[in-house]
């Protein structure tokens, strides 16, 4: 199985990404990772004059060489971040103007890796992920969080990160 991590984070070695590495080391498939900071990816545009930034060449890449995608974001103000919002937005594109890899995303499994300050993420975050997952016609697997209020995730009880991850791993297998 071959896993994709969209990772949408300001900071590098942040909460999030700590996160995701921990994913990453606890995971037995081949799992490649995406950083949008490292991408020009310019905001949706009705008129498509954005068509010569990375976006297309990701998305791509994402989409045909991977069975599960998995969008990682800290949760700033109860949504994604930008890098992930603008992310997310551009899969319009497939609706409009790549059709085709669009329907690719038919069936394949999608998840969420999140942090934030709050013991729980709320339920408008994660319905930003879930519903976009129904309406592009893909399996949502739910979403692993951790909670870092002190902006520390290494206090966050490791036994239980792990198995979140193992309950995640085992729903793509179903």
């Amino acid at each position: 199985m071959r896993i994709a991590i969209v990772l949408g984070t300001s900071r590098r070695e942040g909460n999030t990404a700590k996160l995701v590495n921990d994913f990453i080391s606890n995971c037995e498939h081949q799992v490649s990772l995406y950083q949008l900071s490292d991408f020009h990816i310019l905001p949706y545009d009705y008129e498509f004059a954005n068509q010569t930034d990375d976006f297309s060449t990701l998305i791509d890449e994402v989409v045909t060489k991977h069975d599960v995608i998995l969008l990682a974001s800290p949760i700033y103000w109860y949504s994604p971040s930008a890098q992930m919002k603008v992310f997310m937005d551009r899969l319009t594109d497939l609706l409009e103007i790549n059709k085709p890899l669009g329907r690719q995303l038919k069936g394949k499994a999608a998840g969420v890796i999140a942090t934030g300050v709050d013991e729980q993420p709320t339920h408008c975050f994660e319905q930003i992920f879930s519903l976009t997952f129904k309406y592009l016609n893909m399996r949502y697997l739910g979403i692993v969080y951790t909670s870092c209020p002190e902006d520390d995730c290494n206090a966050y009880d490791s036994n239980v990160r792990i198995k979140q991850y193992e309950s995640l791993i085992q729903r793509f297998q179903e």
